[in-house]
């Protein structure tokens, strides 16, 4: 027993060094970490139990017989994140560069299913460079699987992809269907066709990183949610991302024990917002300050910053926060913004997470750009959004909410539960200049009667009056008491049961 014993160690051991020590210490000179290291980090220590670990793949083409390490490149299992299931797969750059054969991706969707069925997150680590150009068909066919189940967990449980080096052709659109993708910086890209293939297509000229780096997915395609300085600080905030979700549809938000107290008042929140309505303020510093111990969790924090996107806490109990940021184009939506946002409160919606909006939106970005960009469906997509999202939903207008964008943002005429108002807000058709040159286009060559009728028209629009008159806002509150009341809110609205009209599946305005 002892020598059968001694050679499952053996094979455990050939299987760990996956392509061997000098393809290790070379992923060590690039800055990386090996796929075995990255699961350490993830996972709670010594609770990682990998499956599959001695899978090699079948192929007999092009000498491929001659060549098989055990694993195939990729590291499948499960293990405890903060004591949760979680399951996760990792590509293994030093065997065969992580690409995917037909055992290969039989690994991934092995772990997929299980994942699944046991209705628990799961978390992709990516390293490799697209399919096993050796297989054909049978890797193509190999990643058809692993998109498949992709699609049929969505908005059952958690996907999360972590980009952690190269990721190419096929292997894009695995990610691209998870819900957040994360990357590191310098040392990690995704495009579906690399530079060499554009060179000879286009004529383009550009580097790995030019063409799909970090910086580039999460400033302007916004395919990434976040990029990290290295490995190990990108594992870790998974760490910490894996304590804002939920394990899966069903299961309801996780509650972590906090000491901050559910009155808290935030004195400083009463001076927020500038004396002169023009003049911007961060609208950060009061998701801060409501949040338990000041924990914000940001998604897409370098695209769109005029709209600000995360998770927070509130006594203890997860929350999707959608906020205006006036430090940023004044907090305008534009089409970037209400794609982002939209596919963050479509994501709270899908896993129960509630909804707290803050709104300061002066409308919609005006400009051929724009509307040559599509910025009517964009806008609609996030009006779609808040319209179907059946979770709770708290809505605070903190200054402007103007036009239509006022109607966008949580409104309760779009079901938002619980509407509240600080006594600084102002809701309009539109600001008191542009009213007022609609209005009285006949004065406006006399500036005292201008500035009368602009000073009428302040009076009263400037305020949540009119709106609380009519019910469109539930309450006007003072600003330090905001974390109290919107606590006092979603308690309340704990047991919330709300059901949209049966259906296939919505056609929302992609």
């Amino acid at each position: 027993m002892k020598d059968v014993i001694d050679e499952l160690e053996r094979r455990r051991a050939v299987a760990r060094l996956g392509g061997g020590q000098a393809r290790i210490d070379a992923q060590h000179k690039r800055g990386k970490l090996t796929a075995r290291e990255r699961i350490d980090l993830l996972m709670d220590e010594g609770s990682f139990e990998e499956l599959d670990m001695f899978v090699e793949h079948r192929s007999t083409d092009f000498g491929m017989e001659k060549s098989k390490i055990p694993g195939d490149g990729v590291v499948t299992g499960w293990g405890t994140v903060n004591g949760r299931v979680v399951y996760v797969f990792a590509k293994d750059f030093t065997v065969f560069g992580g690409s995917l054969s037909e055992a290969h991706a039989k690994k991934i969707t092995k772990i997929q299913d299980i994942a699944l069925q046991n209705r628990a997150p799961i978390v992709g680590l990516f390293d490799a460079g697209g399919a096993r150009i050796q297989e054909g068909v049978a890797a193509l066919g190999g990643y058809g699987e692993v998109f498949l189940r992709n699609t049929l967990s969505s908005g059952v449980i958690p996907q999360i992809s972590v980009i952690m080096g190269p990721c190419a052709g096929g292997d894009v659109y695995s990610p691209a269907m998870t819900d957040f993708i994360f990357m590191v910086k310098d040392t990690s890209y995704m495009f579906v066709t690399g530079p060499d293939v554009v060179k000879t297509v286009t004529n383009e000229t550009v580097t790995a990183e030019e063409l799909g780096g970090a910086r580039v997915h999460t400033t302007r395609s916004s395919v990434a949610d976040r990029a990290y300085d290295n490995d190990v600080e990108a594992l870790l905030q998974m760490r910490r991302l894996m304590d804002f979700l939920p394990s899966n549809n069903t299961s309801g938000v996780p509650v972590l024990p906090t000491r901050d107290p559910a009155d808290r008042s935030e004195v400083a929140l009463d001076t927020l917002i500038p004396d002169h309505p023009n003049k911007p303020y961060d609208i950060k510093e009061l998701i801060h300050k409501i949040a338990d111990e000041g924990d914000f969790f940001e998604i897409q924090e370098a695209f769109a910053k005029n709209m600000v996107t995360g998770f927070a806490r509130l006594q203890g109990r997860t929350v999707g926060i959608v906020a205006n940021q006036p430090m940023v184009l004044a907090g305008v939506l534009d089409s970037d913004a209400s794609r982002k946002a939209a596919r963050f409160v479509r994501f709270c919606d899908c896993f129960e997470i509630p909804i707290v909006t803050f709104v300061d939106v002066p409308g919609f970005l005006p400009g051929t750009a724009q509307e040559y960009g599509g910025l009517i469906k964009h806008g609609a997509k996030l009006l779609f959004a808040y319209a179907e999202a059946t979770v709770p939903k708290v809505t605070v207008i903190t200054r402007k909410a103007y036009g239509g964008a006022y109607d966008v943002m949580s409104s309760k005429h779009i079901r938002g539960d619980l509407n509240y108002a600080w006594p600084t807000a102002e809701i309009a058709v539109m600001g008191a200049k542009g009213a007022v040159e609609i209005l009285y286009r006949a004065e406006l060559g006399d500036p005292d009667k201008v500035k009368a009728r602009i000073d009428e028209y302040q009076k009263r629009f400037a305020n949540p009056v009119v709106a609380a008159e009519r019910g469109s806002i539930d309450e006007v509150i003072v600003p330090r008491n905001t974390r109290r009341r919107l606590c006092r809110a979603l308690d309340m609205l704990r047991g919330k049961k709300l059901e949209n009209p049966w259906k296939k599946h919505d056609n929302i305005p992609l």
